[in-house]
């Protein structure tokens, strides 16, 4: 037993110089390392690696915080702050400033922070870069107006009905419930977009492979 033993010991430091050649080699490797000669590592794994502080948040989290954001603040400084007689007028001019706001501000931000380029366009409803774009951020924009107007109308209406006209509204136009369901509106119609997409890309593939 004593023999084999020594006869193992006498082969250990062939195979430690073994090992540690190929290790010198992963090394060589790795220093030589380049944009050319690296296999493609995809976001998602880069990601893994990344140094991230505090609470992370998922992408679609990220958009309905900024829609909020922005949204109440037009509210805040718009519709509090240019209290107009007509009810009409008022929703236009906030519509046409949500507009100019999600063009300018909202979408540029998403772009901004978008790893990859381009990740963040399905939390856009018209992402391309545009003159054309802005018009269509602000019909979209008096839509989703017309919606939470429908919104603050159906829940009040409610309230009224079930304990009276006498104990008023329930909800008062203010910019977090604003921000609420102008956020949620969008996302909505965001998802159902994407579904949309979906079923017709699937609906293409399908009639791409039948003989």
């Amino acid at each position: 037993m004593a023999k084999k033993d020594r006869g193992q010991e006498r082969e250990t430091p062939k195979a430690a110089a073994e090992y540690y050649r190929l290790k010198t080699d992963a090394v060589d490797a790795l220093v030589g390392a380049n944009e050319q000669n690296s296999p493609p590592v995809s976001e998602k794994e880069l990601r893994k690696y990344r140094k991230t502080r505090g609470l992370r948040l998922g992408a679609g989290l990220k958009a309905f915080l900024i829609k909020w954001w922005f949204a109440g603040m037009v509210c805040y400084f718009f519709w509090w702050g240019l209290p107009l007689q007509n009810v009409l007028d008022q929703m236009a001019v906030v519509g046409i400033v949500l507009g100019l706001v999600t063009d300018l501000l909202v979408n540029n931000i998403m772009r901004y922070y978008a790893r990859p380029e381009g990740e963040n366009d399905r939390w856009m409803m018209f992402p391309p870069r545009k003159v054309i774009s802005l018009a269509f951020n602000l019909v979209y924009a008096l839509f989703l107006m017309v919606l939470v107007y429908f919104t603050y109308y159906g829940l009040n209406g409610s309230y009224v009905t079930a304990v009276g006209e006498n104990k008023g509204v329930l909800l008062d136009v203010g910019p977090v419930f604003f921000g609420l369901f102008t956020a949620g509106w969008d996302m909505l119609l965001l998802g159902a977009r994407q579904l949309i997409l979906k079923i017709l890309d699937d609906a293409k593939k399908n009639a791409g492979h039948r003989p």
